[in-house]
């Protein structure tokens, strides 16, 4: 898929948990020490416009306190926007070096929309797959580069499963969540 054809498709299915939970289902511990249900939906919201400023975008603040799902669709519809329109402009990070936009939103926010799907799923008692191949191709990405993902403070520990796990689960265990997590 494309950038812009993976975020919609990523963004529909998060869409989706979120148009599933109920007021109070906001406030529901998930996988993530110390965060909600509704600091799932903040996280996604909130970190992406300082990312996507090196490229010059500017995305408009969405609050999300009274409103998750609300809050996902705005922010998912104008990052559908950006994509559709201005996804080849070049993105620079000196981190990163330069790339297509559309490359950039998809490697770190796309799929952090695909595998905090897993935590918001699992906050309200569903389950969800995320597609045993896709787990497997970014599993062995990020095993390659471990030491300098666990420096980032981004995950936690890696959580040990057995050998014959699924490749979401071996996935979901790397980025530091134990598969068997139930709020």
């Amino acid at each position: 898929m494309s950038p812009s054809e993976q975020h919609a498709y990523d963004a529909q299915r998060f869409a989706a948990l979120t148009e599933a939970a109920s007021a109070d289902d906001w406030g529901r511990p998930t996988p993530v020490a110390a965060w909600t249900a509704r600091d799932v939906v903040a996280h996604l919201v909130e970190w992406l416009p300082g990312f996507v400023s090196r490229a010059g975008v500017t995305l408009t603040p969405v609050p999300v306190a009274d409103d998750p799902a609300a809050a996902w669709r705005r922010r998912a519809a104008e990052v559908q926007r950006v994509l559709d329109e201005r996804g080849d402009e070049v993105y620079r990070s000196p981190m990163f070096g330069e790339m297509p936009l559309g490359s950039a939103i998809n490697q770190f926010y796309t799929t952090d929309i695909w595998m905090h799907s897993w935590d918001l799923a699992r906050a309200l008692d569903l389950d969800i797959d995320l597609g045993e191949e896709r787990c497997a191709a970014v599993l062995a990405g990020m095993e390659q580069m471990e030491d300098v993902i666990r420096s980032s403070g981004q995950f936690g520990p890696r959580v040990a499963v057995p050998d014959d796990a699924s490749a979401q689960d071996r996935l979901v265990g790397f980025i530091g969540r134990d598969p068997g997590w139930r709020a």
